[in-house]
């Protein structure tokens, strides 16, 4: 299948844009509904350890259950009304029983999802190495709309996919298991080390854990080397989107801005273009 991959684009362009689309729809659901589901974790968590009487919650929510059903009249989504882009298109952005509208970012993240899937067959033939940045972007999706959501980076997906890209890079997929494992040591003592730093001089947080635990995961997938690109381009991404809302929404500077959607684009940047971005400022500066 590989080679008939290989031979042919075309098939695996659509193969990629295809699947790309699907797991952007379920993509949707886990960031709408694994933070709730956190919450209510965390919620008999503490009634547990406070010894209190948990309320009962009916049915368990869950990423498989309910169904998928429309938030207003609760109408179940049939399969074909569940269908990437084109059932929003063909509904008109509404839903089909009540007519109450369908945010777009719905649609917006599978093509996004679809899109970025795509673009990996340029820079990874079909291998080992394609299958695993398919999951590396498909994390990287959920954690920034998360994030951009609740200003959370779930453990639920940066320890996996930090641990996935060690076991991945155990036969060098990437980069070498020495530089994996520096990587993720170095991403995460790097931002933990800003954060205290930041703390002791302001008296404040400047970020939080889930901020060190993504920047390791990317360095274990990409080794030590890419984490000063990643830095550079997150840092200089965020100061001018961070300026940006400051201006246009007049948020003052005490509003946290989540880092977590920064640190995922650069981590992407870095795993398509590191090498070509880092020959072009060697090259620009007159480093060999």
């Amino acid at each position: 299948m590989s080679e008939v991959f290989n031979q042919h684009g075309w098939l695996l362009a659509i193969a990629l844009l295809s699947f790309g689309l699907i797991v952007g729809s379920f993509l949707n659901v886990v960031i709408h509904r694994l933070p709730i589901m956190m919450q209510s974790r965390w919620r008999s968590d503490c009634c547990e350890l406070l010894e209190l009487e948990t309320q009962p919650e009916g049915d368990r929510l869950t990423l498989s259950t309910p169904n998928s059903h429309c938030p207003h009249c609760k109408a179940a989504i049939r399969p074909w009304q569940n269908i990437p882009v084109v059932s929003y298109l063909l509904l008109g952005g509404k839903c089909a029983n009540c007519k109450a509208k369908i945010s777009p970012r719905y649609p917006l993240v599978e093509l996004a999802t679809g899109l970025l899937t795509l673009a990996l067959m340029w820079q990874f033939p079909f291998s080992l190495a394609l299958l695993g940045a398919m999951l590396f972007t498909w994390a990287l999706i959920a954690l920034t709309m998360i994030d951009v959501d609740h200003q959370l980076l779930p453990d639920d997906i940066t320890l996996p996919l930090l641990w996935l890209g060690l076991a991945l890079n155990l036969n060098a997929t990437y980069v070498s298991l020495s530089e994996a494992v520096l990587g993720a040591m170095c991403g995460y003592l790097f931002l933990w080390g800003i954060y205290w730093l930041f703390k002791l001089l302001t008296g404040k947080e400047g970020m939080g854990y889930g901020d060190f635990k993504l920047l390791a995961a990317l360095g274990a997938w990409l080794g030590w080397q890419a984490l000063p690109l990643i830095i550079l381009l997150s840092s200089l991404v965020g100061a001018v989107i961070g300026g940006l809302l400051m201006l246009l929404q007049r948020r003052g500077r005490d509003v946290p801005i989540p880092f977590g959607p920064y640190l995922a684009a650069a981590g992407w940047i870095a795993m398509m273009w590191g090498d070509t971005i880092t020959r072009f400022y060697l090259n620009a500066v007159g480093l060999p």
